[in-house]
């Protein structure tokens, strides 16, 4: 039992894992996306149609979706790991 937290304790270290390469694609998604927005918000709005103002829109939704999609990742703390392992062990004994 202590060698468990022993071993968990020092996997407390570790970051979630991800590729090298995905922060980098993430970074340039996102920069795309704020520069998409900016060219939006200086549009003048009032020259284009009805159809070309709900594209935006539609087109907004879609780049809010993907810019909180980016964000999404879960973390588990060493506690957490630990009552886990604890509560399997119980279950499967």
């Amino acid at each position: 039992m202590l060698a468990m937290v022993v071993l968990f304790g020092s996997l407390s270290s570790v970051s979630a894992a991800t590729l090298p390469g995905d922060s980098l694609k993430e970074a340039a998604l996102y920069s795309h996306i704020v520069t998409r927005v900016n060219e939006i918000k200086a549009m003048d709005m009032t020259t284009l149609s009805p159809s070309d103002k709900k594209d935006l829109r539609k087109e907004l939704k879609e780049m809010k979706k993907e810019a909180t999609g980016l964000s999404s990742k879960v973390y588990l703390s060493v506690g957490a790991i630990i009552i886990i392992i604890l509560v399997l062990i119980l279950i499967l004994r």
